[in-house]
């Protein structure tokens, strides 16, 4: 069954009355991680007119007993996201908000250029030029990208999503050294999509301009599921706050620990644009490979002391197989 979407994710809120009641949603739309801030797009032709364009990007596959859902879009969608996404487009987001300064736990990171970190840009309902962070990660199509769901699409809303996505490795101060990926599928859990629980969702990205897929320009971080909370997290993201503005990975670490509802949490206080950042147990700052256990998914409150994640299970495993077996043209 498929259906039209409208497109969305809005900014950061409080996640009440469900399931959980979650702090801070990290999709900054003025206050939140996923950067869905307002500021108005000048409008190619496909964003032209927001809701109508968004309407007819894309369909969302999904049978009633699937846990999965998966959004698609079409080479055109694809060839309009690349174009959107210009320098000049890129750097303005970044100015266009400013969450205050980069608090004391999250550091600029300084090491090894992590290829397989970048940031995620899209467009929101309202027609507003956003940002998330995504990883890539090892997979069967070499094109699988882990980012938090929110970053797709609006928990609890199945017709609110987001159009004209590209995923930039390796972004830093401008530089865009493995060039931009469109992507092609997003696979969430339809638990968020009913519920707003499992905050998390895999990509599937096209190849580059030259037929390359994505972990084979920069390869792709290990991922693992079920396993045990603990241990050292290094969580990276591309925080609104300044000096950085987005333009710069910051790195927080801690010691990660569980909290209710299946998630877990590390001390932190990234902000909007950190959303769907990857946390590496094991992480080696010469090599920049660590494991995937999750991503950046809410905050403990406005002024943040703590980034929250979920703890990833069988839906995650789930989500990130569908996606890993989609084709790749």
């Amino acid at each position: 069954m498929s259906e039209k979407r409208t497109s969305a994710i809005r900014g950061i809120r409080r996640v009440a009355g469900g399931p959980r009641d979650r702090s801070v949603r990290i999709a900054l739309a003025g206050t939140a991680l996923a950067l869905s801030f307002a500021i108005p797009a000048p409008t190619p032709a496909s964003a032209a007119a927001p809701t109508p364009a968004m309407a007819a990007a894309g369909r969302i596959h999904a049978a009633a007993a699937d846990p999965t859902s998966v959004m698609t879009y079409t080479a055109k969608d694809r060839q309009e996201a690349l174009a959107y996404w210009t320098p000049a487009r890129i750097k303005a987001v970044g100015k266009s908000v400013d969450l205050g300064p980069t608090g004391p736990k999250a550091k600029p990171w300084q090491g090894t250029a992590l290829k397989t970190v970048g940031r995620l840009f899209f467009i929101n309902a309202n027609g507003a030029d956003t940002w998330c962070t995504a990883t890539a990660v090892k997979s069967a199509n070499r094109s699988a990208v882990m980012t938090a769901a929110h970053c797709v699409r609006r928990g609890a809303s199945p017709d609110n999503t987001n159009i004209l996505m590209v995923f930039v490795p390796g972004y830093s101060k401008g530089t865009m050294p493995y060039g931009a990926f469109a992507v092609r599928s997003a696979v969430t859990p339809r638990s968020w999509e009913t519920d707003s629980t499992d905050d998390l969702s895999t990509l599937v990205v096209d190849a580059d301009k030259n037929g390359r897929k994505l972990t084979d320009v920069v390869g792709g971080q290990d991922i693992a599921f079920n396993r045990p909370v603990g241990g050292t997290i290094s969580s990276f993201g591309y925080s609104a706050t300044r000096p950085q503005l987005g333009e710069q990975l910051l790195r927080c670490v801690g010691t990660a620990r569980k909290k209710q509802h299946g998630v877990q949490a590390i001390p932190c206080d990234m902000s909007g644009g950190s959303s769907g950042g990857p946390w590496l147990a094991d992480f080696n700052a010469t090599t920049g490979k660590g494991v995937l256990i999750s991503v950046n998914s809410s905050l403990d409150s406005l002024a943040p002391t703590e980034m929250q994640a979920e703890v990833m299970g069988p839906t995650a495993q789930k989500v990130y197989d569908r996606a890993q077996h989609l084709p790749v043209w």
